[in-house]
């Protein structure tokens, strides 16, 4: 791809980022993506074949930076596992208020589509969300403790859960208590 067509579908992506994440991907159209790109809807359908192929690519985009943030919460954070994971939970619920905040992009897609499975983006999002339970997985099992796959989807499931709880009530003391929730199955674990 030369370098134009490469810097025009960044372009692309980042208007549609924008819009997806702020807006939700039913309620923007390719018109919009492409007037807020600077670009023809021709152009936006030359780099992507269709809105869920810009839309998968959305999430694409968001699978190694936001794995990257949870990590670097894991390891800056200190202490037990248990520790460092009420860490990853209070570093989230920080996330929540920010006022353009809008919960994980990854659920929230995936209730939009919740209706077409199949989807691309469905796909891209149980990808993110299977690397994370495997990163906690990891995690556990390094730490020593028992069952880590079984941990890990514990804690998946809390962490989704206050992603969901924080953005129903607009509190990110629901992260806090999961982050809690999340510890006592880990101390438990021991």
């Amino acid at each position: 791809m030369p370098r134009d067509a490469a810097v025009t579908r960044k372009r692309i992506l980042a208007a549609a980022s924008k819009l997806f994440y702020g807006v939700g991907i039913r309620a923007v159209g390719v018109d919009e993506i492409a007037a807020r790109a600077g670009v023809t809807k021709r152009t936006l359908y030359y780099h992507f074949r269709s809105k869920d192929d810009l839309i998968a690519a959305y999430l694409e985009g968001r699978d190694a930076p936001t794995l990257a943030i949870i990590v670097g919460w894991l390891d800056a954070a200190k202490g037990s596992f248990a520790d460092r994971i009420v860490a990853v939970f209070r570093e989230t619920g920080k996330l929540a208020r920010h006022p353009k905040w809008r919960g994980c992009g990854f659920l929230r897609t995936t209730a939009e589509l919740v209706a077409t499975p199949g989807h691309p983006a469905i796909k891209a999002c149980a990808a993110h969300k299977k690397k994370l339970e495997a990163e906690f997985e990891r995690r556990i099992a390094v730490d020593g403790l028992s069952d880590p796959a079984t941990r890990a989807r514990q804690i998946m499931l809390l962490f989704d859960g206050a992603f969901s709880s924080m953005l129903v009530h607009r509190d990110p003391a629901y992260a806090e208590a999961a982050g809690q929730a999340a510890a006592a199955l880990v101390r438990k674990a021991r």
